[in-house]
């Protein structure tokens, strides 16, 4: 499952058993099964601008608090804790944040308040484990990706993204319609699989999603493709009825390709704030999400969600949508990340 590309340059490569191969690519680094994969990529600048609304939000609350020669002291840190917390930080982070402030305050690593951002950010890029950005992905055979969510979340805009970035790196991809109870859902990802170039297994709408679920791993097998993605029907995530649909996709995929699926994303519109983290929940009861793809985070103020899902869920955010274009998607880095929102 490497690609055309990849298997070519494969082919020309030392093993060594204490390092996995690695491929390069011109668009970035795409290093073998269960490792980070660099073609989502993108520039601290270019995140930075796409996440203009949180970055000025939580530049212009930071600087009400931490005004130029304001002393450190209890009142300060409260008026801090405040202030991130309203800025979708999260509870669980900003405690720890600012029992560490105050502990470095304390021990005089810290003395100004100009200080107190660049420790800020320091210390939330250090929340995160190195290994919570890895795409999973199949040794043998077509990788599956499991894509559900709620309607209206951005779920068929954010596989077009991935299936569109994969497929440019060499990589042949099938999309499954598998939402057939939304009215239109099979001919809006239709409509991005012609856009983008990538192939499409589908029913007529109101069809079994098992069914479609079915052939589409019949047709990655026999195709041979690198990626199946599957695109769940849209549901709340208090429908039991429609959340047993969703688990017994999993099982039918599962079934007909072994270890499959590799990766279950849940899609999550960044604009609903908390609310986004309570669907997470449900969902994660239904079918085991091991990845969080958020959308729409280039049109809120409330980027810091990402902060608070790493404090409520074990669930690791992986790609953010930043926009409206197939090439709007990054691998979620939390050091690229931490210094848009922040600088």
């Amino acid at each position: 499952m490497y690609g055309k590309a990849g298997k070519n340059r494969l082919a020309g490569l030392k093993h060594d058993a204490k390092r996995p191969y690695s491929l390069p690519v011109l668009t970035g680094v795409w290093f073998l099964s269960g490792v980070r994969m660099g073609i989502f990529g993108k520039t601290v600048g270019y995140i930075k601008d796409k996440l203009g609304r949180t970055r000025n939000k939580i530049t212009s609350s930071l600087t009400s608090v931490l005004t130029m020669g304001r002393k450190i002291d209890e009142q300060l840190l409260d008026d801090l804790e405040e202030t991130l917390i309203s800025d979708d930080i999260g509870i669980e982070t900003t405690e720890m944040l600012i029992s560490d402030l105050r502990t470095a305050y304390r021990q005089k690593e810290i003395e100004k308040t100009e200080d107190i951002v660049d420790f800020l950010k320091q210390h939330i890029k250090n929340y995160w484990p190195h290994r919570d950005r890895i795409l999973h992905t199949s040794e043998s055979g077509p990788t599956v990706i499991l894509v559900a969510g709620t309607n209206g979340s951005g779920k068929t805009t954010s596989i077009a993204k991935l299936a569109y970035v994969l497929s440019k790196n060499d990589n042949e991809v099938i999309v499954a319609a598998c939402d057939t109870f939304r009215a239109a859902a099979v001919e809006q990802l239709t409509i991005w699989s012609e856009r983008i170039g990538v192939q499409i297994v589908k029913h007529k709408s109101g069809a079994d999603p098992a069914a479609v679920a079915y052939d589409a791993c019949q047709a990655a097998i026999a195709r041979k493709v690198d990626y199946l993605i599957l695109d769940t029907a849209g549901r709340l995530h208090t429908q039991t009825n429609l959340m047993k649909e969703l688990t017994k996709i999993r099982d039918v995929v599962a079934m007909n390709i072994p270890g499959a699926p590799n990766e279950v994303l849940l899609v999550l519109d960044s604009t609903t704030g908390q609310n986004a983290i309570m669907q997470a929940k449900m969902f994660t009861e239904a079918i085991d999400v091991t990845g969080i793809f958020l959308a729409k985070l280039d049109g809120t103020a409330r980027g810091g969600i990402v902060i608070a899902i790493k404090d409520q869920l074990d669930i690791p955010v992986k790609f953010v949508g930043l926009g409206e274009t197939p090439e709007d998607i990054a691998e979620f880095d939390p050091d690229k990340f931490v210094e848009a929102l922040f600088n």
